[in-house]
């Protein structure tokens, strides 16, 4: 992995998260149409920055951090401006799913944060489930913001909602049980 920090990966990155704020501004104007494709391309680059990395072979310690980074704060700020009445409308998030989602993602961020400490172990490969519940979340992100975009209530939501809240729970504890098995695995040893 390479020591570089100006590659065309960390640049997309670097794209996503600055334009969170650009999303944020179009939320609170109630501009759902550019919020949707401020949105749309702000998600796009993290596909472009995986296929760069690979193709370009431009895999960095920065980028390592960067692009999950980035991913997590996008996701956290639009999941919090669509749970707000104020701003998203007709289709409100619940601000349940916001709060289990945002503290699920700081669970294992500190569990990974720990396990590291406990064990110097560094790589902690998605599971299935795991990608799952990114996919139900971002499929709640572009949804809500497409049929506020159209202007249309619907109330079918609420079961990618609740389908979202159980791959995000069942995501968290197996993530919570690979991490007890690799701190059982080092202390075994």
């Amino acid at each position: 992995m390479s020591e570089r920090i100006f590659t065309i990966p960390n640049l997309f990155s670097v794209l996503r998260i600055g334009l969170i704020p650009l999303f944020l501004y179009y939320m609170i104007q109630h501009d759902s149409l550019r919020a949707l494709i401020v949105f749309f391309i702000a998600a796009s680059t993290d596909l472009l920055d995986g296929i760069a990395a690979r193709l370009l072979k431009q895999k960095s310690k920065i980028g390592a951090l960067l692009d999950p980074a980035g991913d997590k704060l996008l996701m956290t700020a639009a999941m919090i401006a669509l749970s707000i009445p104020s701003i998203s409308s007709p289709n409100v998030i619940p601000i349940w799913l916001t709060i289990i989602v945002i503290g699920r993602d700081l669970y294992i961020v500190t569990g990974s944060w720990v396990v590291y400490k406990l064990t110097r172990h560094a790589t902690f490969t998605p599971t299935f489930v795991g990608k799952m519940s990114t996919v139900c979340q971002m499929s709640v992100l572009i949804l809500v913001l497409l049929f506020n975009v159209n202007n249309s209530a619907q109330p079918n939501l609420l079961w990618l909602y609740i389908l979202t809240l159980g791959l995000t729970i069942v995501s968290g504890i197996q993530y919570t049980l690979i991490g007890n098995r690799i701190y059982q695995a080092k202390k075994n040893k």
